[in-house]
């Protein structure tokens, strides 16, 4: 018997020794659970100076989208790599000089708003000089300067398939269309070219009341927030003056399509309020505008008439500088707030409690998403930092692990093969473009990057194709956008959707 023991012992040492792995037992689970992780913190200074950011803004396209833009109110624009990590142990100066690629003065004054265009080749930057300038991203060079505008500019958005299309929104109340195409012949005082606007609209938001009287005080005209929406020809804007939100088409701007607010019902509550912030999730069904009540309020594009499908709680909104944005697939709600705090809300749960990030010490600013790396964003604040997170996803233990197992195994085989294929090794060529030489070095991701799921109609992937514009490849030239006039754009042939409501197809996804 003792002999059977110690041959029975052996056999099972024998096949326990050929095995790969152990797998130990599953806990019982009751489902995914997500957390946001700071993993990057930038120290916002120059010459050992430090400076308040205003504005964040991440790269567009896939090759570029773990670069960050940085403006602040000395007028820098600084350029941050998010995915370099420094020493475990360093501080916020040594993660700062190893994150950096470089940095530039764009203005003599605050810059409150930076948008990328043309592949990431060039930056736009929005100041308190009341200019809009065009910047060449590897020479650091001023390309134009859009002069039109009579206060501080704070908001910019280029249109959707045509990047030499953008419109702005400032503080005298009045939002405008530029053509980077249409340079004018005069030179600003420093020898850039200068770039005329296309038209515009004075006093967007100008209550009636303020309209019957001579003086109207800048404070209560200014446009806080543009956006030029998916359909090609409309823009929404917000403004100080009130919680409205105003919707034109650029093809006649004498008066607005449409409005909507938070208490459609109601007039006297609509001009309690304005609005410090508007975004859109990538197929631009889903809009949010980021209110002084405190709340962050979701708008359906197709049923603007209805008012907010949802509204979210929990942060202070107590100054214009706090913004708030809507992730890319419309999963997650990030703003920031002046309690020193940054609020995450999930979508379709707004009654839910939102996450807390507590680690800054001022006013939480301006917020922005990673388009190509999905629940990554990033905060600023007044305490002179940048903290960038990313979404974690666990499980929790309590639910028999068969169900999460049905779970993972239910991933459609399309979706499994840009799992698996998706990694990519970046070399040296794909980072010349915007890394100074002593810089360079081969980025590898070690784990794929999934792009976030967007529920978009075949209306709408057909319109995009014949703009010339794929998401996943380099911008191809088209008898549209080869065309010089700002009318390929804005007078778009009839073949074109014309509406924001033409745009979606009508079994458009609901919350």
């Amino acid at each position: 018997m003792a002999m059977d023991a110690r041959s029975s012992n052996s056999l099972f040492t024998h096949v326990a020794s050929r095995e790969l792995f152990r797998v130990r037992k599953r806990p019982r689970m009751d489902g995914f659970v997500s957390a946001f992780n700071e993993t990057g913190s930038i120290d916002v200074q120059h010459n050992a100076e430090d400076t308040i950011p205003l504005s964040l803004s991440f790269g567009k396209t896939a090759k570029f989208a773990h670069i960050l833009a940085v403006s602040d109110e000395d007028g820098y624009v600084s350029l941050f790599d998010t995915r370099r990590k420094g020493p475990v142990n360093s501080n916020f100066e040594e993660n700062t000089e190893e994150e950096k690629i470089c940095d530039w003065v764009s203005h003599q004054n605050a810059v409150f708003d930076t948008c990328w265009i043309k592949e990431d080749m060039q930056i736009l930057t929005a100041s308190g000089d009341q200019t809009i300038k065009l910047w060449d991203v590897q020479e650091q060079k001023c390309l134009g300067v859009l002069i039109g505008h009579t206060g501080s500019v704070k908001s910019m958005c280029p249109h959707p398939t045509n990047a030499d299309i953008i419109v702005s929104g400032s503080r005298d109340g009045s939002f405008r269309i530029w053509d980077l195409r249409c340079k004018s012949t005069a030179k600003s005082r420093r020898g850039e070219v200068s770039i005329c606007s296309m038209g515009g609209v004075n006093g967007a938001h100008v209550s009636s009341q303020a309209r019957r009287t001579r003086k109207v005080k800048a404070a209560s005209m200014s446009i806080t927030s543009v956006l030029c929406l998916k359909d090609q020809v409309s823009v929404a804007t917000a403004g100080a003056v009130d919680s409205v939100l105003k919707f034109w088409d650029t093809r006649n701007l004498k008066n607005s399509v449409t409005q909507t607010c938070p208490y459609p019902q109601s007039t006297e509550k609509q001009s309690l309020h304005g609005i410090s912030s508007l975004s859109q999730d990538e197929t631009g069904l889903f809009l949010s505008a980021s209110c002084m009540d405190n709340r962050i309020y979701l708008y359906n594009t197709l049923q603007l008439e209805k008012g907010p499908l949802k509204s979210f709680s929990g942060c202070r909104i107590e100054s214009f500088f706090v913004k708030s944005a809507i992730s890319p697939d419309a999963s997650n709600i990030v703003s920031g707030s002046s309690d020193g705090n940054a609020y995450v809300w999930k979508v379709d749960k707004p009654l839910e409690d939102p996450t807390i990030l507590k680690t800054h010490d001022g006013e939480v600013t301006a917020v922005n998403w990673c388009s190509s790396e999905n629940g990554k964003f990033a905060t600023c604040s007044d305490d002179f930092t940048v903290r960038i997170w990313n979404k974690n996803s666990y499980v929790s233990r309590t639910q028999c692990a068969s169900s999460v197992r049905r779970r993972v195994m239910a991933i459609p085989s399309t979706e499994c093969k840009i799992l698996l294929n998706n990694g990519k090794t970046y070399s040296k060529t794909d980072e010349d473009a915007l890394l100074p030489d002593h810089k360079l070095h081969p980025i590898f991701s070690p784990t794929p990057i999934t792009p976030p799921k967007m529920n978009i109609s075949e209306s709408h992937t057909n319109q995009l194709s014949s703009s010339g514009f794929d998401p996943n490849a380099a911008s191809q030239k088209t008898p549209e956008s080869a065309l010089k006039s700002p009318s390929s754009v804005l007078n778009p042939p009839s073949s074109l959707k014309r509406t924001i409501r033409d745009y979606f197809s009508a079994s458009s996804r609901t919350l």
